[in-house]
């Protein structure tokens, strides 16, 4: 068996001066350790779920396994400690090795040293959270473990009784950071808005005690007080300006203390993990320790008032928004939004004047709650009692209480015969167990039940069948986002079918462990990358150069298998495209489809967005009925995840009414018309695109429908644009040509064959380019 470990310092150590060297070793991280370490560990936990594995330990209770190299347990106690809480007082060089380089990441990440004390009353100087231990390996190497907690905790997920901070004076007694009295009670609530708790519900407990804030809502909240320079600037002009040097002292440091920066001298702002943690510090740490917690109910109170309001903002105005759970959690990510705020961000849809226009954004959140309720239902339905033989018997039937609320089981004396027939899957359940008694009603009150104490959200989820009605779900949507997130692998299911149970235990074909693990990054390609989306501004060319860079280091490194490599093939292609090479776009833009398809599923929303690119570039190239093919693909693929009320089939029908012919175009045309409408509003450029269906009308002979429907588009791109705008210009010589046409027409309405306006396969080409965003609309 490989020693892991080994494998992975060993890439690690491999050569950095030169490209190929550099290739040589992120090839060598990706493929050789990462990846192959990856598919050991599934292997082995369907291995020791199986039963195929004994314990090295003969502890049923807390067994631990040996397999391929891998020891899997539910921990394991580190010896030899030289950094932790349980370190004990020491000095020595590896030590202060180890410290330095604690404090080079820690700045990294925005982390503060502060000091905790020990359970044996010492003082320990602390980066990380109280968890992590640091030791020397016996390969020479430092590791730090239980790094789990490193960000800083979310406080909306604090109680205030558990948020006081323990300070230790000199005589080791213990005292809250804030006395008990009345006349200090308000400072625990420092760094709260007003009636921050009455309007959200918040601090409260949660179901589990991994609260921390993500990286990327530190990095926000850090930006959001980045104002120093100005803030500064005010202080002196409050104060008479630069006159004297004191004044500027005097500005800065009240400008630190203000913003919360751990320095009075620059801005500088970092996190201490420990804050609200069981944990005493020293009296020493009392200013400190006040200023973290004010800072860390900011930083979770940012969340409420300002990084989902953004998301809502995204959404509105955003035709690519999400249309699934990952790309739902995704984009909640990229604000810095857990997913524990799932709740929150249907309370403030909810309460916003938008709330119909976000519709779809609340239908995936709510769809979304239900699913990982039903999940987290769904695991300890399978661990209690649930043998192997029997289990494509308990999952169906657990699948049709999920589908069919008040779906009742079949005594198991009448299906243990034609279970027992069957080839592969179990004889069932020859009597009554606690899984085959489960009743649909039984499942939803346990769903309801999670999703009150997870996200409180109790009204929403009464039943499948509101669920459908009143949100606009989607069965097969709902039992997509099931198998996905549980590892199910499906054959066959009737969700319409009222007389029949959904699935069988014949249709469960198999069942996959989910393994989460981290992306090695593969740094040259990203470098280039990054390079060429900030050169395409205004330097095409040299973006173009920089994609063939990145493209080619994608390729060495990892065979273009993953994500980055595929954003960074479609990127490629609209460039080129954009250059006047569509050959060389179809070509870049086909890669990333197969890519996406391999990488991230046929129905994963980026696909079906990289089949729509597709279209555009094979429309170019002449290919009609392809192009077609590709958009109805993406059109069916985006009804199957989320249904036909989502602002991206707008931008699918938009481009089907411009490559198809006949009545279907007005019919493509007039279904994005409506709903562009819907999400955008009358006065919004999605909405304005619809001269589309001017075209249409001219192209049937139609001129009235046709002048009223580019005389609203004008007046949108005047409001938005200006009069001297290209797309304000267009629109009026469009409006003027249909007005002459409408006129000769008029004069020879008793004369046969009445020339009709058509558009161009240039003028289709450019207007997909705008639909798609290919090419944008600039003021």
């Amino acid at each position: 068996a490989p020693d892991w470990n080994e494998e992975l310092q060993a890439a690690r150590d491999l050569p950095l001066h030169s490209l190929e060297e550099r290739l040589q070793r992120d090839r060598a991280l990706l493929q050789q350790v990462n990846s192959a370490f990856v598919r050991t560990v599934r292997q082995g936990a369907e291995t020791v779920v199986d039963g195929l594995v004994e314990p090295v330990n003969g502890n049923p209770e807390d067994p631990a396994f040996l397999w391929g190299g891998l020891f899997m347990s539910q921990g394991a106690s580190a010896r030899g400690l030289l950094y932790g809480v349980h370190a004990g007082p020491q000095e020595s060089p590896n030590r202060r090795r180890l410290l330095e380089l604690l404090a080079h990441a820690s700045k990294l990440l925005c982390l503060h040293r502060h000091v905790v004390v020990a359970p044996s009353s010492h003082q320990v100087p602390l980066f990380t959270s109280i968890d992590a231990q640091g030791l020397l390996g016996a390969d020479g190497r430092f590791y730090i473990l239980d790094v789990f907690r490193t960000f800083p905790a979310d406080a909306n997920f604090c109680p205030e009784g558990e948020t006081e901070s323990q300070i230790v004076d000199r005589e080791g007694e213990s005292n809250a950071s804030c006395e008990e009295d009345t006349e200090n009670k308000d400072c625990i609530k420092e760094g709260w808005p007003e009636n921050y708790q009455s309007e959200t519900g918040l601090p409260k407990s949660f179901v589990h005690r991994l609260c921390r804030l993500k990286p990327e809502l530190v990095q926000a909240f850090i930006q959001h007080h980045c104002q120093f320079t100005q803030r500064v600037k005010e202080m002196l002009d409050e104060d008479g300006g630069f006159e004297e040097d004191s004044r500027a002292t005097k500005a800065v440091r009240a400008a630190c203390e203000e913003v919360g920066s751990v320095s009075n001298i620059i801005f500088e702002m970092r996190f201490n993990s420990n804050v609200f943690a069981p944990v005493s510090f020293p009296a020493c740490e009392s200013k400190s320790i006040k200023l973290q917690e004010r800072l860390l109910r900011e930083a979770a109170s940012f969340i409420i008032t300002h990084q989902i309001p953004a998301f809502m903002e995204y959404c509105l105005q955003n035709n690519e928004a999400p249309m699934d759970g990952a790309s739902l959690k995704q984009t909640l990510h990229q604000k810095g939004i857990n997913v524990r705020y799932l709740g929150h961000v249907f309370k403030l849809i909810h309460q916003s004047e938008h709330k119909e226009r976000l519709r779809h954004i609340t239908r995936l959140v709510v769809g979304e709650i239900f699913i990982r309720s039903a999940r987290r239902v769904f695991k300890s339905f399978i661990q209690q009692g649930v043998d192997v033989p029997s289990l494509s018997a308990a999952i169906s039937h657990f699948l049709c209480c999920l589908l069919v609320p008040h779906f009742t089981p079949t005594p198991a004396g009448e299906e243990s015969k034609k279970k027992s027939r069957r080839r592969g899957r179990g004889a069932g359940a020859s009597e009554s167990t606690p899984w085959s008694t489960l009743t649909g009603s039984e499942v939803w009150n346990l769903v309801c039940q999670d999703s009150v104490e997870t996200y409180n959200i109790a009204d929403s989820l009464s039943g499948l069948n509101p669920l459908v009605e009143h949100y606009g779900l989607q069965k097969i949507s709902l039992l997509r986002e099931f198998c996905l997130k549980t590892g199910l692998r499906l054959r066959d299911y009737f969700l319409d079918n009222q007389n029949k149970a959904p699935i069988s235990p014949d249709d469960i074909l198999n069942f996959f462990p989910i393994v989460k693990h981290i992306h090695m990054p593969t740094v040259d390609a990203a470098k280039a990358h990054r390079a060429a989306q900030t050169s395409i501004q205004k330097l095409l060319d040299q973006a173009h150069e920089q994609l063939k860079e990145a493209v080619y280091l994608y390729g060495r490194v990892c065979d273009d298998l993953h994500p980055e490599a595929c954003y960074c093939h479609s990127l490629l292609a609209r460039v080129a495209f954009l250059q006047g090479k569509p050959a060389e776009a179809r070509s870049a833009q086909l890669k990333a489809v197969v890519i996406s398809e391999r990488v991230l599923g046929f129905d994963h929303p980026n696909t079906i967005q990289q089949y729509a690119l597709l279209a555009v570039y094979v429309f170019a190239g002449g290919e009609t009925a392809l192009a077609q093919k590709c958009l109805l693909r993406a059109r069916l693929l985006t009804l199957t995840v989320h249904g036909e009320d989502h602002p991206y089939i707008a931008t699918l029908d938009n481009c089907l009414g411009l490559v198809l012919a006949g009545d279907l175009t007005g019919q493509y045309l007039r279904n994005a018309l409506r709903l562009n409408n819907s999400f955008f509003g009358p006065t919004n450029v999605h909405t304005a695109l619809q001269h589309l269906l001017a075209q249409w009308f001219c192209s049937r002979g139609e001129y009235r429908s046709a002048m009223t429907h580019e005389k609203e588009a004008l007046t949108v791109f005047t409001t938005l644009f200006g009069q001297d705008h290209s797309q304000t210009l267009c629109s009026k010589e469009f409006l003027c040509t249909i007005t002459k046409q409408a006129v000769k027409v008029e004069r020879s309405l008793r004369q046969t064959g009445a020339e009709c306006l058509s558009p161009t396969t240039e003028t289709m080409l450019e207007q997909m380019c705008l639909v798609m965003g290919i090419r944008r609309i600039t003021q």
